[in-house]
């Protein structure tokens, strides 16, 4: 039986589609060619990123024993969370809605076999 091992980051202040574009670089390598592939991405949703997956290699390695190099990215996916409504007025009195997208993230990892 595969055991998936998760970590998740809820409510980040970058939108879903700008984290899917830093995701998608790095789904199905293995964890430690992954972390050295966001180090080099200028997207500053590369950071938190990082930060999820180098929080997954660690439940991994305290919470079942597996050896960081042994694991590979299974899924991972940045899905919406909740917006926030921002005013910004405009000329003539009008208003200008802005909306702050957040999202969250989740990483499953599985060790190669």
């Amino acid at each position: 039986m595969e055991t998936d091992i998760r970590a998740h980051a809820r409510f980040l202040p970058y939108s879903a589609q700008k984290m899917r574009l830093v995701v998608d670089l790095i789904r199905g390598k293995g964890v430690n060619e992954a972390l050295t592939e966001l180090k080099f991405v200028t997207n500053a949703a590369a950071d938190p990123i990082s930060k999820v997956l180098t929080s997954a290699a660690a439940n991994a390695e305290e919470n079942f024993g597996v050896s960081r190099d042994d694991l590979y990215v299974y899924r991972i996916f940045s899905d919406e969370a909740p917006t926030r409504k921002w005013r910004r007025f405009g000329a003539r009195g009008r208003f200008k809605p802005w909306l702050r997208r957040t999202s969250h993230l989740t990483v499953i990892l599985r060790e190669r076999q």
